[in-house]
């Protein structure tokens, strides 16, 4: 009787340790029992499943005859799959496609393959005509976001900022994606997503620009790594003045190395130059939009109208000089103000967080995929961090940034300052940087007189 009693506390305590596991080290639980146990039920479940949820097609006209030679019945032929292979969020099965077969049809059913195999999610992805790739995620990678690890750190402007929830990282590439646009509401994340993205930055070799008519509240954390800072609509039209001058000495510059000689290699944008003469990539972070576009009264108007058109400018032009945009705020619509609609359209990478109104989210998502603007809607409140990225070729996914808090964020800025590039047509609006107080000595102690 003891035997037993002692190997039902060893099963219970197993199970209490599992349960821990599961909990507290997801990515240890899924190497140890959810990849073999989601493995098996995908192997020995494949073709009933596939012919359940309508993903087969009828045998051929040899099987059919084969099969009534044998007195039997031919089965529906499910599309042929590789083994699964383990990832670290989950497992991938490659599928080829049977005749007359879609991506789409999968997709449609993608709901009911999560729930007959027992996954968190199933994401598909086509991979070449004819072949496709089912994605298994083993539990929801979006509950807690770590920082990427820097082996992903693989290129120039080329960014790991969120983890997406396939288990894989959205990557900011600054050259393929040249303009972005990052909406959000008030404790909706969006200013921890701008500051994984400025960190990110600060440790390359890239001038940071911020543009923050709030006053600096923002971006004044980080004024040790930026190359200028605009906190007023006054300051913000000078500074973006400044910055048409140098995307226009720029493109002077692209257009002499083409007729500098016989050997002179033809080039339209600035990474065609040599290395040692080409200019170092500006980013213009711009925190709050619709700062821009307010106006009192009509010189106000004259003001924001200049500075939407060069905004739209930089836009346009900026990608071939090597100049890009990061324009963020909490809402953005049409209402703005002339204008507002062009800029949209030259932004090319959007990010929705929570929002507060629809419209936002239409005016972010909708012109990529009205499912993307619908799941934007439904962002939980208590999941902060939480997104929508899309681009214009119309994929979108739900990522999440790892927590970065201000302290940190701003220490980054200035171990790194030493990476302020120089730029002297932006000298002007370099912030002045307060340096960090030094403890001071205690007084000396003071000698008191005896008391008699």
């Amino acid at each position: 009787m003891t035997d037993h009693v002692w190997t039902l506390v060893l099963v219970l305590v197993a199970l209490a340790a599992l349960l821990v596991v599961r909990r507290r080290f997801p990515l240890a639980f899924w190497w140890l029992v959810g990849y073999p146990v989601v493995a098996f039920r995908v192997v020995a479940s494949y073709r009933a499943t596939m012919d359940a949820c309508g993903l087969t097609v009828p045998a051929s006209a040899v099987r059919r005859a084969t099969a009534r030679m044998l007195g039997r019945q031919a089965a529906p032929v499910p599309p042929r799959r590789s083994l699964p292979r383990p990832t670290g969020s989950g497992l991938v099965l490659r599928l080829r496609m049977a005749a007359g077969q879609a991506p789409e049809d999968f997709t449609a059913s993608a709901d009911r393959l999560r729930h007959a195999w027992g996954a968190h999610a199933v994401h598909v992805r086509p991979t070449k005509p004819g072949r496709l790739e089912l994605r298994l995620v083993g539990w929801d990678v979006l509950a807690e976001v770590r920082p990427a690890r820097r082996w992903l750190r693989s290129a120039p402007l080329c960014l790991p900022l969120a983890l997406r929830e396939d288990g894989q990282w959205h990557v900011r590439d600054f050259r393929t994606v040249p303009h972005e646009l990052i909406l959000g509401a008030t404790q909706s994340g969006k200013s921890v997503y701008l500051r994984n993205l400025l960190c990110a930055l600060a440790r390359q070799p890239v001038a940071l620009v911020g543009i923050d008519c709030k006053w600096g509240v923002e971006l004044a954390p980080f004024a040790s790594r930026l190359s200028a800072l605009a906190d007023t609509p006054d300051r913000a039209n000078d500074l973006l003045d400044a910055l048409l001058g140098e995307m226009e000495a720029r493109f002077r510059s692209i257009g002499l190395a083409g007729v500098a000689g016989p050997d002179a290699v033809l080039t339209s944008d600035v990474w065609g130059l040599p290395e040692e003469v080409r200019p170092v990539p500006v980013v213009v972070v711009v925190d709050e939009v619709a700062e821009l576009f307010l106006a009192a009264g009509k010189e106000d108007e004259k003001r924001r109208d200049a500075m939407v058109t060069k905004l739209i400018r930089l836009a346009q032009l900026g990608r071939a000089a090597g100049i890009y945009l990061e324009v963020c705020g909490q809402r953005f619509g049409s209402e703005l103000g002339k204008g507002a609609t062009m800029l949209r359209a030259q932004l090319t990478g959007r990010v929705c967080h929570r929002v507060n109104d629809e419209s936002s989210a239409n005016m972010a998502l909708a012109d990529i995929s009205p499912e993307a603007a619908l799941a934007a809607t439904s962002i939980p409140a208590e999941r902060p961090g939480v997104a929508v990225v899309g681009d214009s070729s119309g994929g979108w996914s739900r990522v999440r940034s790892p927590h970065l808090s201000l302290d940190d964020a701003a220490a980054v800025c200035r171990d790194t300052s030493g990476l302020v590039p120089d730029l002297p047509r932006l000298d002007s609006f370099r912030p002045a940087v307060a340096m960090k107080p030094t403890a001071s000595p205690a007084p000396a102690a003071t000698a008191r007189p005896v008391a008699e």
